[in-house]
């Protein structure tokens, strides 16, 4: 992933081409709407359009010196993004949750959400526990993710898994929305993304 060949788009983000441990990779940092959750804070890939297929990329995530004590390292994916960039569907994960005791805590450390409205606030206050679970994940570790998408169902894999870690049966843009692809990113997180590859299958 060169910014020669893959041009990026920042959607209240920072974004850089940058080098970690010697290997290129783009930073994402968010740079607007700091204390808006579930926002449209992302780099997306110019020219991308996405339906059904697969979204495999590599992510780390660092907590930023001014991180409140509510981050969680929050990296992942938008997906289906229109146009003007207020509809999309995401996965992003909680990596200072994969490992702790705390059992509820680590039950949510991926996430699925769906912009503008369903954000995971919505499904807290609703009492919804099926669009986000346990993986075991860290800091400052490469996460590989792979996102294969069919319609209105979402599957989500983590590290090379063999059972999703979570799957979304109904995702809440229906099963004909399309649009771009973009590096998601939340509060206090710095994010790097390598080896982005998009297997579209329509």
């Amino acid at each position: 992933m060169h910014s020669e060949i893959t041009p990026i788009e920042a959607i209240h983000t920072s974004i850089e081409y940058t080098t970690l441990n010697d290997e290129p990779v783009l930073r994402v940092v968010k740079k607007d709407k700091l204390m808006e959750f579930d926002e449209n804070t992302y780099a997306k890939v110019v020219g991308s359009t996405f339906h059904n297929g697969t979204i495999e990329v590599k992510m780390l995530s660092r907590l930023l010196p001014d991180a409140p004590d509510f981050a969680r390292g929050f990296i992942g994916i938008a997906f289906r993004i229109n146009q003007d960039d207020t509809a999309f569907e995401s996965f992003y994960v909680r990596p200072t949750n994969g490992r702790i005791d705390d059992p509820i805590r680590k039950n949510r450390s991926v996430q699925y959400f769906s912009y503008p409205k369903y954000t995971f606030d919505y499904f807290r206050t609703l009492g919804i526990t099926d669009f986000e679970g346990p993986a075991d994940i860290g800091l400052d570790e490469w996460i590989s993710l792979k996102a294969v998408i069919k319609e209105a169902t979402a599957a989500f894999y983590v590290n090379d898994s063999e059972e999703p870690v979570l799957v979304v049966d109904k995702m809440k843009h229906g099963a004909e929305a399309k649009g771009a692809i973009g590096f998601f990113v939340d509060i206090g997180t710095e994010a790097f993304f390598k080896d982005l590859k998009i297997t579209a299958i329509d």
